[in-house]
């Protein structure tokens, strides 16, 4: 399996009370694969997973396997600062068949290089399902180093990462420590042109939630050597990477998705929605991509 091009870290759409809406959530995962979309990832960062229970994240995994009917890769967040929940967590959505797992760093717990190492060969040996390792130090507060990375991709569905750390060394040195065919997927749009030059393959995006079509035309202007265009949409999109993280994500990105009609703008405390200000910045980026008239 190569997971590639534009995959979408799914925000899950909620009612007035906070309930998660299901019905919204399917239709918005099967309008992003319409649009081009090259994977879904349900119960990440975007997906407020930190605030929804167990049972919450199965049945929105579940839902997203059934919307994608194997049209698109479905990769399930399915990380803890917990080794055995995180254990938990992955054979579940492996049973409910989920393509592969995003698992995120250990946070709050700070551990050490070695034991990530062990947290990761733990939930490897316990499943058998691919795993993206997801580095994201901003949120996690741990870095993996590239040696611990290179250490885990010995290991044979250890496949791939989601980097998060905006280091656009980083790519490089992950390719000639993990190889070529080591998954190397950006975690954050504002740099995904240089990291795509760098080795990257793909990104995880938030920008995708909300501008599915013309992330998936980046991607597909990169892979057919079509620099000048990428380059050109990057252009276009770069305000709305930037205003997409004006405030804690996804806040701004539901407020965008409830301009477009898709959702509304309904977040779990502790986030709230956005100021008046970020408003003002995500509906100009919005414009500037061509995603909405004048309001």
């Amino acid at each position: 399996m190569m997971l590639k091009g534009s995959l979408t870290a799914l925000v899950t759409p909620m009612k007035s009370d906070s309930d998660v809406d299901y019905d919204g959530f399917a239709s918005f995962i099967d309008w992003q694969i319409s649009e081009g979309t090259d994977g879904v990832i349900p119960m990440g960062t975007t997906g407020e997973s930190a605030t929804l229970s167990h049972d919450e994240h199965m049945i929105a995994i579940k839902q997203c396997v059934d919307v994608a009917a194997g049209r698109v890769p479905v990769v399930a967040g399915t990380g803890s600062n917990n080794t055995i929940e995180a254990i938990s967590l992955t054979q579940a959505a492996q049973k409910i068949g989920a393509d592969a797992a995003l698992v995120v760093t250990p946070y709050y717990n700070k551990p050490g290089q070695r034991g990530l190492f062990e947290h990761y060969r733990a939930i490897h040996e316990a499943t058998d399902i691919p795993i993206v390792i997801y580095n994201i130090p901003g949120r996690s507060v741990v870095d993996m180093s590239v040696e611990t990375m290179a250490r885990l991709a010995e290991l044979p569905r250890i496949v791939g990462v989601k980097d998060a750390t905006a280091d656009l060394i980083r790519p490089i040195e992950t390719r000639i420590q993990c190889g070529a065919d080591f998954i190397q997927l950006s975690g954050e749009d504002g740099s995904i042109l240089p990291f795509m030059g760098a080795g990257g393959h793909g990104c995880i995006s938030v920008t995708s939630n909300v501008a599915p079509a013309l992330c998936a035309a980046f991607h597909d202007a990169w892979a057919t050597g079509d620099i000048a265009l990428a380059t050109s949409i990057n252009d276009k999109l770069m305000p709305l990477h930037t205003a997409l993280f004006t405030e804690s994500n996804p806040c701004p990105a539901k407020y965008a998705l409830s301009l477009l009609g898709k959702m509304a703008d309904t977040v779990r405390l502790p986030m709230v929605t956005v100021a008046d200000e970020t408003k003002a910045l995500v509906e100009d980026a919005m414009r500037h991509a061509g995603l909405i008239n004048s309001l």
